[in-house]
């Protein structure tokens, strides 16, 4: 099963490929899609699309999962952040269809992968890091959590996962 993993913002977009068979889980890829703050928000916004469109497209994933939104203190980042994740999720159901998108909230991440949902940033990291077997705890950060979204997947829909892996 190949999942993609996806950490929503406006100026970077984290995303994690991982691939999950019966015995172990390894990554396949990931990195960021950014976008130049010096460019209108609709440039951003196609920019962000073409850039899951591209993701799909090219590792074909089983299923995407994507960290729902929580609210900032600045309302002006919170409307933007919605939006990239408006046309992030627009990309997902026209490409894989409604059945293989899932969303999950930043304490259910934490709590898939350390078994707190309190758990800070670095402990989260730490896990990916060891989980994925990597020698260094992925960069940027926005990667990292990205990894993390696709692990909680990975770890948290066994059903779909039975069903998928082969």
């Amino acid at each position: 099963m190949i999942i993609l993993g996806i950490d929503p913002g406006y100026a970077i977009v984290g995303f994690g490929i991982i691939e999950k068979t019966k015995n172990q889980t390894k990554v396949i890829d990931y990195g960021v899609i950014e976008t130049d703050k010096s460019l209108k928000m609709s440039v951003r916004l196609n920019i962000i699309y073409d850039g899951i469109e591209y993701l799909i497209n090219k590792y074909k994933p089983d299923c995407f999962a994507i960290e729902e939104l929580f609210y900032h203190t600045n309302q002006k980042t919170v409307i933007n952040v919605a939006m990239a994740r408006g046309v992030i999720l627009l990309s997902a159901i026209k490409n894989l269809g409604e059945q293989k998108l899932f969303e999950y909230t930043p304490l259910q991440i934490k709590q898939a992968l350390t078994g707190n949902g309190r758990a800070e940033k670095q402990q989260v990291q730490y896990m990916v890091k060891a989980i994925l077997n990597l020698a260094k705890t992925p960069k940027p950060d926005d990667a990292a959590d990205a990894l993390a979204v696709a692990l909680c997947h990975s770890q948290t829909n066994t059903i779909l996962a039975d069903t998928v892996i082969k």
